[in-house]
């Protein structure tokens, strides 16, 4: 779904991992828009899609009825290699 809305604003993702309470993507170009504005979609539409399908196991640890805080964090990287981010974030991984 983050890869969805990233193409829609000819932005790529190109890496994506969480842990239970937070995820890490890298996304490269943001030309048709802000990145408050892209995070407010990436949030907004995962929580409509999540909220759908109505996954009890989330439901236990949402932000009382929130999926996202209202945080994030971004940061441009033009002083480190994407291949050195991306191995940041591949060690990320989802938790079992």
């Amino acid at each position: 779904m983050f890869e969805s809305v990233c193409l829609q604003f000819n932005a790529g993702l190109i890496e994506f991992e969480g842990k239970e309470d937070h995820v890490h993507l890298l996304i490269l170009d943001l030309p048709q828009l802000s990145i408050l504005e892209l995070v407010f979609r990436l949030k907004g539409t995962s929580y409509i899609i999540i909220h759908k399908r109505k996954y009890p196991a989330v439901r236990t640890k949402l932000w009382g009825k929130a999926l996202w805080s209202s945080s994030y964090f971004a940061s441009s990287c033009t002083s480190a290699s994407i291949s050195v981010i991306r191995q940041y974030i591949d060690r990320q991984k989802t938790p079992d």
